[in-house]
């Protein structure tokens, strides 16, 4: 341990082949303990020397000088695992059979592996479970009943560390780590450019990162990793280790020279990290105020898990934090920023421009007083006025008109005198611009008869007349002037009322449990009574020495040689000289044992290659490529685990031409079968051997050419014809491969594309069914502009459902069409000045009636979703299941169950894992 006293158990026999004797041979390559025998220590030390062999040595745990049991030999491939509490199990290197022995080294039974390129045995977690190895596979394997209970790739495995709680378990691979569950499903995985050394489980009894954080070390570094698949480096390294042991910030570990070492690590970062992905937002908000975590990693971080409220905490520069106020909505924090920014730089134009989106942004939200303020920083005294006329700020409006002349701004003193309804000022105004026939004319309308006759004088003066000014302006007719007087304040309250949002976890700090505060503990000091408390929790041995369980240790660590799986690959360079005078082991010869060959040794049959069609069902996750392998069965149970598929007649024509579209046949000489070859979409640089995907007639292009088609039909008022394009292309995108991010990016966006084009559809169908009926009409004409149409088709929708709600005097609803409908960019084209003058006259005239003919359910200004079935708005909170392939919602939970209306094949209200698309 760290106090550096070694306590020895036993000794190995460090012999050479040429020695008469069944030692071990050279050097130890792995050594496995006994976890779950709490009466005695048992320890399997396995070595590759002469083709593998292995050694159980037995010893007491309450007496560390105590005899200790000789060792029991025998030979196997690669390292032994511990079954139970008396029986282990090794590989047979001749038939790569599983062999369980007993504590005597007599053999109880021979399983038959479930794969037939077996080379290496691990812990499976738990009692009667082991992990088998078989190229770039893991397999967990249950001894007792013959089952597999999990399988996923992982390339290249060196080790593998179970979590201390065996809820989860690394494998460590030669470039990159793979964490999964304790049923062996993938969680997530890594890959790094440098060779993985080693890893632990953090062990810390306080915190929550016990069997959640996994540490891991490379040739110069220690690493982290989380199973949400968050990584990140912690340190540095000079020379290499190899981890034993985490705990708290404390790593336990080896040097090359095997001596015990402990070294500091700083995980704060996985931890906050590990806190935020648990919803521990104390934790955080505690780490957040206490730890020294900063940097624009960790900012991007926190952005792009959608926490820029907490993202606030790290930045100091102001700009930044102005930027990540207005992403979050925080208007106090943007305003500091904006008064630091205007400080820093004063009222130039960056500052101008500052002060205007955080007016924009308060606006928004309905925060008037920081939208006044706003403008007052940046000087926009039009908008200024304006606002305190909505507010019914009639004093300060008076103080505008006020500055208005003292900056002798013509139009802003009768922009003000406007919208303070003050005539005379306006009248005032006029005459002092020089516009007198206006002052006359303004002054005879509003009853000024004095003012009026002073302006009679100065324009007569001027030899000017103002007869038959009166004459041209019409009153008493429906053409004629109106009094220009605002309304006037009733109620002046505070901010503009705002639709009630909800909050983030974060915002609301003081909703968090009281179990997620985190209090920070100091590290106990390393001495042996530490040492001895924090080691006994794996060993069940109850007060055994820290220095006898450090030697029975159940990580499997790399001792060997140069290949993949040793230390050597480091080690070549330092030279055969190690100033040992132990014998050195003679090197071995591989070909020694040809003469050697036993009377019972039988050919040895070289390993069969494995068929094309099995090398793309084994490869890939993706129900096209099982198709395309034949396994039509293991495809249609993908689809239905992945996006709860249940109907797979609409996907009958698609998942046949994967099958079809994966092979090409050549026809042989006469009287000979012909020769079917596979086609690979991933041979572009050579064959991929067991790496091989297949080619599947389906496409991004394909998809392309279906969306195009739907649209063409759509614009020219083909609604069934759309719909089965649409339909088509939703029923192609699961069975095909996307080759890229970006595709896959595409295919989703296709998805969500035709999900929204088959429900207006299905909208436009109802509303024709519907036309007697104004109410329900209007209802599916308003709906119908919910779903996200491109820019011309929206226009579409728009201009009939204006018209619908004008016709049946829903003059309210059609206010909102028009005014959506004048706001879109295509309106601006000279095609479209008829509609455009249309939709003006329809939104004066709905303003003149401002009234609904009907009550409909209907509300814009309300966040919701269409029931895809009834056609009704599903408001927040509102109770409703989801299809997890189209993403089509239904109120209630009448539709569970039952099978998607959008798409036609998956089940409504199963949680799934959604769309896998390859990439």
């Amino acid at each position: 341990g760290s106090s550096g006293v070694d306590v020895p158990i036993a000794s190995l026999r460090r012999v050479g082949q040429q020695a008469q004797t069944d030692g071990i041979g050279s050097g130890p390559r792995f050594l496995s303990y006994n976890m779950h025998n709490p009466t005695e220590g048992n320890v399997l030390v396995c070595s590759e020397v002469d083709g593998g062999c292995y050694e159980l040595i037995t010893y007491s745990l309450t007496n560390a000088g105590g005899s200790v049991t000789d060792g029991k030999r025998g030979s196997c491939l690669g390292p032994g695992v511990f079954l139970g509490r008396n029986r282990f199990a090794i590989l047979d290197r001749h038939k790569r059979e599983i062999v369980v022995k007993n504590l005597n080294n007599e053999t109880t039974k021979r399983v038959q592996a479930p794969l037939p390129n077996v080379d290496c045995l691990y812990d499976g977690g738990a009692s009667g479970r082991i992990i088998l190895r078989a190229d770039d596979r893991a397999v967990l394997f249950e001894v007792q009943s013959r089952r597999v209970i999990g399988e996923l790739t992982a390339p290249k495995i060196k080790n593998v560390v179970w979590s201390p709680d065996g809820s989860k378990v690394a494998l460590l691979c030669k470039y990159g780590v793979v964490i999964a569950n304790r049923q062996l499903e993938q969680l997530c995985s890594i890959s790094d450019t440098v060779r993985i050394k080693s890893g632990a489980w953090d062990v810390s009894p306080s915190g929550g990162t016990s069997s959640n954080l996994f540490i891991y070390t490379t040739l110069h570094h220690v690493k982290y990793c989380l199973s949400t698949g968050d990584t990140g480096t912690i340190r540095t390294l000079d020379n290499p280790i190899y981890a034993t042991r985490v705990v708290k910030d404390q790593l336990f570990c080896l040097d090359r020279e095997a001596r015990s070492r402990v070294i500091s690590i700083d995980t704060t970062e996985a931890r906050f990290k590990l806190a935020l992905a648990n919803k521990k937002y104390g934790q955080v908000m505690h780490m957040v105020k206490h730890s020294r975590l900063c940097g624009r990693a960790i900012v991007a971080y926190l952005q792009s898990k959608g926490f820029p409220e907490v993202a606030l905490h790290f930045v100091r520069d102001p700009q930044t934090r102005f930027r990540l106020a207005l992403a979050c909505g925080n208007i106090e924090a943007a305003m500091e920023s904006a008064f630091s920014l205007e400080q820093q730089q004063g009222l130039d134009g960056k500052a101008r421009d500052v002060w205007g989106e955080l007016g924009s942004e308060a606006l928004r939200q309905g925060n008037h007083q920081v939208v006044e303020m706003s403008y007052q920083r940046k000087k926009d005294f039009d908008r200024l006025s304006f606002l305190y006329m909505l507010t019914g700020d009639s004093e300060k409006l008076r103080k505008m008109l006020k500055i208005s002349n003292m900056r002798n701004d013509i139009m802003g003193r009768y922009h003000n005198a406007l919208l303070l309804g003050d005539a005379a000022e306006r009248v005032a105004v006029l005459e002092a611009s020089g516009n007198l026939p206006l002052a006359y004319i303004s002054a005879n309308l509003h009853g000024l008869v004095d003012v009026a006759e002073r302006i009679k004088v100065a324009i007569e003066t001027q030899e000017g007349s103002v007869e038959g000014l009166m004459d041209k302006v019409p009153v008493g007719t429906k053409k004629g002037g109106r009094l220009l007087q605002p309304p006037t304040p009733i109620i002046r309250g505070g901010n503009w009322p705002t639709l009630e949002i909800k909050k983030t976890t974060l915002e609301d700090l003081s909703a968090a449990d009281a179990g997620d505060e985190y209090e920070e503990e100091e590290a106990a000091p390393v001495a042996d009574t530490a040492g001895a408390a924090v080691w006994e929790d794996d060993f069940a041995a109850g007060d055994a020495d820290a220095d006898a369980g450090l030697g029975g240790a159940a990580d499997d660590f790399d001792m060997g040689g140069d290949d993949d799986m040793g230390w050597g690959d480091d080690l070549d360079d330092l030279g055969d000289d190690f100033g040992d005078d132990t014998p050195k082991a003679a090197p071995v010869d591989e070909m020694a044992g040809l003469n050697e060959i036993s009377d019972d040794a039988g050919f040895q049959m070289p390993a069969a290659g494995r068929p094309p069609a099995g090398c793309w069902a084994a490869n890939s996750s993706h129900a096209a490529d099982h198709m395309a392998a034949g396994g039509a069965s293991s495809a249609m149970q993908l689809l239905h685990r992945q996006i709860a598929a249940s109907d797979f007649s609409v996907l009958k024509g698609s998942m046949l031409g994967c099958y079809l579209g994966s092979t090409v046949s050549l026809p042989g000489i006469p009287g000979s079968g012909s020769i079917v070859v596979p086609l690979m979409r991933n041979d572009a640089s050579g064959h991929p051997g067991n790496d091989s995907l297949p080619r599947t007639s389906l496409n991004l292009r394909t998809l392309v050419t279906g969306i195009r088609q739907g649209y063409r039909f759509f614009q020219t008022g083909k609604f069934n014809d759309a719909k089965n394009a649409f339909t088509e292309v939703m029923a192609q995108i699961p069975l095909t491969a996307a080759e890229n991010k970006n595709e896959a990016s595409e295919m989703k966006e296709m998805l969500g594309i035709c999900r929204e084009y088959i429900t207006a559809i299905r909208i436009k169908g109802a509303m024709a069914e519907a036309g007697a009926d104004p109410v329900r009409s209007t209802e599916l004409a308003a709906l119908f502009t919910h779903c996200d149409l491109q820019p011309v088709h929206k226009l579409l929708a728009l201009r009939s459902a204006m018209g619908t709600s004008f016709k049946h005097k829903n003059y309210i609803v059609a206010a909102s069409f028009a005014r959506r409908l004048l706001e879109l960019p295509d309106m601006r084209s000279a095609k479209n000045a008829d509609l455009r003058t249309k939709a003006t006259k329809v939104l004066q005239k709905s303003e003149q009636m401002a009234r609904n003919e009907h009550t409909l359910n209907y509300n814009e200004n309300a966040a919701f979703v269409i029931d895809c079935k009834d056609f009704v708005p599903i408001y927040i909170g509102e109770e409703n299941v989801k299809c997890s392939y189209s993403g089509s919602s239904y109120k209630g939970s009448e539709m569970k169950g039952h099978v998607d209306l959008t798409d036609g094949f998956c089940t409504i209200g199963v949680e799934t894992i959604g769309l896998v698309t390859g990439k």
